[in-house]
């Protein structure tokens, strides 16, 4: 997710997404939203509201086009069918389905954000969006077969990522990770793993860390979010990497430095 993004994850939840309006057949966001593991991977706070776990905080109203209903607690969907009890099989859903159409597709992507870090293994109750790492020159494209499947995809202001919604769940396919361009390596680095029995490529823990560390800054730095992210994927991920490429950044160097502090990772002066 190299100086990445992520947007680090931290508590909120989205609202329908604010001031869409109808251009050329498709539905255009009018309002500045920020992404969670999407305003964090583009290295600030969510636009339009507090930052997000893994998501966006986004302004309320109307959403336009085919989207399926809220599934918290339950409910009927609109074919008649149950939708997933609870928000986190929610966003499981949305996806998997996502993941999908863009594999069946075959476009290169990469599971990014708190969903991937739920796919290697984090403790997690989602709440928030699920954010795909994807190609820029595949943004047309991507966009034609989620419209194609019936899934309503929007332009935000920012122009490193597109959001589509499915299953009620915001999903953010993002471009630039901390301001870096997503590229073919940081793709082909993914590692094939399962989420709710669909395999899909999700970021190697150590872009998965870096992309998270590169969104700190003085105006988002919740270390609490990723700390339990970093607890779990310590011994997969290459800590001196990550050390050379925030070296003089003070935000990622500082939870660097509580991490010694808290013994998840070796102390840089006790390394040979």
């Amino acid at each position: 997710m190299r100086n990445h993004s992520q947007d680090a994850t931290q508590p909120g939840g989205p609202d329908e997404p604010a001031g869409l309006r109808l251009a050329g057949g498709r539905a255009v966001e009018g309002d500045a939203h920020g992404a969670l593991l999407g305003a964090v991977m583009a290295g600030g706070p969510a636009t339009g509201g507090g930052p997000a776990v893994g998501g966006a905080a986004v302004g309320g109203g109307p959403a336009v086009g085919p989207a399926v209903g809220p599934a918290v607690g339950g409910g009927v969907g609109p074919a008649g069918g149950s939708l997933p009890p609870d928000r986190t099989q929610s966003i499981l859903e949305a996806t998997k389905q996502v993941a999908g159409l863009l594999k069946a597709a075959g476009h290169p992507f990469a599971l990014a954000g708190s969903v991937a870090a739920y796919a290697h293994g984090v403790p997690a109750s989602l709440q928030h969006d699920t954010d795909f790492a994807i190609l820029r020159e595949d943004a047309e494209a991507i966009t034609r077969d989620l419209e194609n499947a019936g899934i309503q995809v929007r332009f935000p202001p920012e122009d490193w990522l597109i959001k589509a919604r499915s299953h009620g769940e915001e999903i953010d396919l993002i471009f630039e990770l901390a301001r870096h361009p997503v590229t073919h390596d940081l793709l082909d680095r993914a590692q094939t793993l399962p989420v709710d029995s669909v395999r899909m490529p999700v970021l190697a823990p150590t872009d998965l860390m870096g992309s998270l560390l590169a969104a700190f800054s003085e105006h988002h730095c919740d270390f609490g979010a990723v700390l339990p992210i970093a607890r779990t994927l310590r011994e997969k991920i290459d800590w001196d990497l990550l050390r050379r490429e925030n070296e003089g950044h003070p935000m990622p160097e500082a939870f660097l430095y509580l991490l010694e502090r808290l013994n998840v990772i070796e102390p840089r002066e006790a390394k040979p």
